[in-house]
């Protein structure tokens, strides 16, 4: 165990090593919270209520909102959805962790360390996809078990705990801060997280106070409107298409038998038959009238809203067939791209400061001071196309440009190998049929080739004083370079020939031949050059 001569976690709080097997929620003190129910605010919500459950989580009541964003994922499949789709797409993601900048060996050795602690704890994605319950309730708690291994400081467990169990800071005192969570344990201030013991992600969906930051406020209203109309569309198919009841009672009825005709005509249409006073009549109407349409659009309007709100646009989840199409669905998911990169960045650093560091602090060799600390990174850069780099960047070396290898690796999200490690290499070219008749070496006939363009000037002089013309010359020259060639091409033809059985698999073979022109492009261009180097030499001579 590594020992510091200050035992404070990253935010200053002084904490006994000692006690860290030791969870803070067995306290006795702390019993009532197991034996905690939800009271499942959404039954009967009306306006009036919702307004008070909001205004009650902003004096430092967050129960009930709490609660109340637990019913509407439960009830609400919509909103359920489209939450999955946002804390769903955090796993899976790459991760590091990052030595501090101009770290010493040490430091290095500690981040390689802390790497294989992570590596090997098999619970960290249900980690991650629970901090990411804070973005509907705007914060997430994990108490953490630690023991010791061989040791090493290690978590055994990391426990979600019910948001209903904390509360936030009054802070009636200067100093305190009203975004600090706090357990419940039945004092006004209540009770402080014990340092190293907990994993407290707050997550920023908006700016303002930690109760007023969650999703579950934006929501809410969308989720009562539509819950009512739901239940008007409920209503209405209840008695669509049955007529209209109405009864008749004499004057001078008694209640009993007032309700008795009453209970006749509510029943009958579901019945079909029924019973009344002689006396007493039941009239039937004209059936009722209407269309399920303003319902649905009023449903369809409130889960626009509610896609907005979660994932920044409609048209990642649902399609009208209308306003639908590809282009605006491309933008739509770069912007649920950015929102997944924003919680990705928020996660990370709660996992720095409340998992890395205590890791890091408890176990590290080079700690000195919390800014020293590794850091924990999601890989959330996006590989470059492979065809259009290795397309331009050759191109970009042979004018000059100075390109770091480094560079070119994180831009296409290849690793860099390692000491003594394997590494792709272009394969040689092998020959398969061992019958064939070896080609010419491109290479030396290509180098002698270049050869002639260096000293094409000269040698036209010397031509030019055996008499021999320089266009001549250039004739020659090129056809000198292009006889190799053809002659390949003359051997591959005249052997399918001499193999072919029948007309139509020569044919076949000929359409399967791979006859590249490339070599013959290259003779053509330095024959260019060569004329055009001949030519600068006889004007040099006329002057």
């Amino acid at each position: 165990m590594a020992k510091h001569p200050i035992q404070t976690d990253s935010n200053g709080n002084k904490f006994r090593i000692k006690h860290l097997k030791e969870k803070q929620t067995d306290d006795a003190k702390l019993g009532h919270l197991r034996t905690h129910y939800s009271d499942h605010p959404s039954r009967a919500l009306s306006p009036q209520k919702l307004a008070e459950i909001l205004i009650g989580a902003e004096q430092g009541n967050i129960i009930a909102q709490c609660e109340l964003a637990e019913d509407m994922e439960e009830k609400d499949g919509h909103v359920f959805a489209e939450l999955q789709k946002r804390r769903r797409a955090l796993l899976g993601v790459d991760w590091k962790i990052v030595p501090p900048r101009n770290a010493s060996a040490s430091e290095v050795k500690d981040a390689d360390m802390l790497q294989e602690l992570l590596e090997d704890l098999t619970f960290l994605d249900d980690v991650i996809f629970d901090m990411s319950d804070g973005i509907l309730k705007g914060f997430s708690n994990q108490e953490i078990t630690w023991q010791q291994q061989s040791g090493i400081w290690l978590p055994s467990n990391i426990e979600f705990k019910d948001p209903s169990w904390f509360m936030t800071h009054p802070a009636q005192q200067p100093g305190q801060n009203r975004n600090e969570l706090r357990l419940r344990n039945n004092s006004f201030e209540g009770e402080a997280l014990q340092p190293f013991g907990w994993i407290s992600h707050c997550h920023k969906t908006k700016s303002g106070y930690l109760a007023r930051s969650g999703l579950a406020r934006v929501l809410a209203w969308p989720y009562l409107f539509k819950n009512y109309s739901v239940r008007d569309l409920a209503e209405f198919l209840e008695i669509y298409g049955l007529p209209l009841r109405l009864g008749k009672y004499p004057t001078g009825s008694s209640q009993d038998e007032k309700n008795t005709l009453l209970n006749a005509v509510m029943s009958i249409g579901h019945n079909a038959g029924g019973i009344i006073p002689k006396g007493m009549e039941i009239d039937f109407q004209e059936a009722a009238k209407g269309t399920q349409q303003p319902f649905e659009y009023m449903v369809g309007l409130m889960e626009k809203t509610m896609s907005k709100a979660i994932l920044g646009g409609t048209l990642t989840s649902q399609a009208d067939g209308k306003s639908s199409t590809n282009a605006l669905g491309n933008v739509h998911n770069e912007v649920r791209q950015e929102l997944r990169d924003s919680d990705l960045k928020q996660i990370a650093n709660t996992t720095t400061r409340d998992l890395v560091f205590p890791l890091y602090y408890l176990n590290g060799k080079s700690y000195q001071h919390p800014s020293r600390a590794p850091r924990f990174e999601f890989d959330i850069t996006e590989a470059e196309d492979l065809k259009s780099f290795s397309d331009s960047l050759p191109s970009l070396v042979d004018i000059g440009f100075k390109i770091p290898a480094r560079w070119a690796h994180e831009k296409l999200q290849i690793p860099e190998p390692q000491k003594d490690e394997l590494v792709l290499m272009r394969a040689a070219a092998s020959v398969n049929n061992t019958d064939a008749k070896p080609k010419t070496e491109a290479p030396k006939k290509n180098a002698a080739l270049k050869g002639l363009a260096r000293i094409v000037a000269l040698k036209a002089k010397s031509d030019k004083a055996l008499n021999e013309d320089t266009a001549d010359l250039f004739t020659h020259q090129l056809a000198d370079g292009f006889s190799p060639i053809l002659q390949d091409f003359n051997n591959e033809i005249e052997a399918l020939i001499s193999e072919a059985t029948s007309l139509e698999s020569l044919q076949e073979e000929l359409n399967a031949m791979d006859l590249s022109i490339d070599e013959a492009s290259e003779v053509l261009q330095l024959a260019l050059v060569a004329s055009e180097l001949g030519g600068m030499a006889d004007i040099e001579d006329g002057e």
